[in-house]
């Protein structure tokens, strides 16, 4: 029976569109290569994914002569895949077959997304009248000096202290600004120094302003900052609305994104580091990831345990559905959760195994909680907070601070990009089933 909803007209027939474009994209295969054909497709690809896999685990395990042949495998897997298809004349199937796929998918998203993105609400206040910007000249390669942020700021009025060294307590300079009268903080730099500033702002109730002059600036882009020419942001300071998000917390240090344990936390905790990040990264891989180098982690949440993780990660608030691994996007800052990932990987049948959903489902642990606690088999843990190598005394708590942190964003910016949408199959099927109520 068909169900009567409101809906626009456009999204059922996205789904629609959806789940003709994936039977085309399987009608194709059957008719391409008919069934055996079809058959030795699925094979092949699964084999050569599951063997590049494994090979990538025991490239990042290894070191030596089993290293470089485990890299020569993940480079030659997809190559052979390739020739044997070309041999048997199927090259014209699979790149058919990815092209409707590829459309199946993106109308599937576009189908289930929601009509109105919700946004951070805005609030109007009255301009700072004694706003106070700390600002790094070594950040960003040299951000503040290129885009004359010392110079713009104080012509909007405000109080500029220029970090001289890294001797220099980020902390006690912004307390100090507070009782001289500051009604607002902010920061020109990386993510852990807007982190340590963003804590004070909170603990007194001032705003704070964030600069995208550091070198990656996840958090200038999760407010929807201009990332490209960091002086824009400093309009918040005449034409500014404020935003209240939430604040991550773990023992009783702030972080702005998230919180790192395991894998990468034990690497760039390492002096050799900062010069040479991919050498130093390949050569501590191998004891980070089977457990003979550094601490055993546990991480509890929500009632659940997962033992001897390689690597968690836990973020202000949940990632893209998409980006789980925190390498790009938050929709939101205001949900109010933490997101946590753990990633457990035993060895190399494991790894293989992450081109099936039981097997990622077995190695990825995701979730959206209020709470999460990271214990070892040590008394400190090395952790990565906001990029900053810290090391804390475990247990380890992280909880979350809905609501903690008032933020000042130009009131004209680039803005937040919405989140796609996870490709939920049921939830396309009731909507593709759907007509609109006369």
């Amino acid at each position: 029976m068909v169900e009567l909803v409101d809906t626009p007209s456009s999204r059922p027939w996205l789904a629609r569109l959806s789940f003709v474009t994936a039977a085309a994209a399987v009608l194709l295969v059957l008719i391409g290569a008919g069934v055996r054909g079809s058959i030795g497709l699925l094979l092949v690809g699964g084999i050569g994914s599951a063997a590049g896999l494994a090979a990538a685990w025991w490239f990042l395990t290894h070191r030596g002569v089993l290293r470089w042949l485990a890299g020569a495998i993940v480079v030659l897997a997809p190559l052979v895949v390739a020739v044997l298809f070309a041999r048997a004349n199927l090259i014209w199937v699979m790149v058919g077959f990815g092209l409707l796929w590829w459309a199946a998918v993106a109308a599937g998203r576009r189908a289930l997304a929601p009509a109105h993105e919700e946004t951070a609400a805005e609030y109007e206040t009255a301009p700072p009248r004694r706003p106070y910007l700390i600002m790094n000249p070594r950040s960003g390669g040299g951000k503040v000096e290129k885009f004359h942020l010392v110079e713009r700021a104080r012509e909007l009025g405000a109080e500029v202290y220029v970090l001289n060294g890294p001797s220099v307590d980020v902390a006690t300079v912004a307390r100090q600004a507070v009782r001289d009268g500051a009604d607002l903080l902010g920061v020109a730099g990386g993510d852990g120094t807007q982190a340590l500033v963003a804590g004070i702002a909170a603990e007194h109730g001032l705003p704070f302003l964030v600069v995208s002059a550091g070198t990656r600036n996840h958090f200038a882009l999760d407010l929807g900052l201009d990332r490209e020419d960091p002086s824009k942001c400093l309009d918040a300071l005449t034409d500014g609305v404020e935003l209240q998000i939430d604040l991550g917390l773990i023992g009783d240090r702030t972080f702005v994104n998230n919180a790192s344990f395991g894998a990468y936390a034990a690497i760039v905790q390492s002096p050799a580091y900062r010069d040479d990040k991919v050498g130093t990264t390949l050569n501590l891989l191998p004891e980070v990831l089977t457990g003979d180098h550094g601490t055993h982690l546990r991480l509890d949440v929500d009632g659940v345990t997962v033992t001897g993780p390689q690597a968690v990660l836990i973020s202000n608030n949940p990632y893209a559905a998409d980006d789980v691994a925190g390498l790009g996007e938050r929709p939101r800052l205001d949900g109010g959760k933490l997101g946590v990932l753990a990633v457990t990987v035993r060895g190399a049948a494991d790894a293989a195994g992450l081109i099936s959903e039981r097997g990622r489902a077995r190695a990825l642990t995701v979730r959206s909680t209020a709470e999460a606690v990271v214990d070892a088999d040590a008394p400190t843990v090395p952790v990565g907070v906001d990029g900053e190598a810290l090391l804390l005394p475990t247990p380890v708590h992280c909880t979350i601070r809905p609501g903690a942190l008032r933020v000042r964003v130009p009131r004209h910016r680039p803005g937040v990009r919405p989140a796609r949408p996870e490709l939920d199959w049921a939830r396309l099927r009731r909507l593709a089933l759907a007509r609109r109520r006369s």
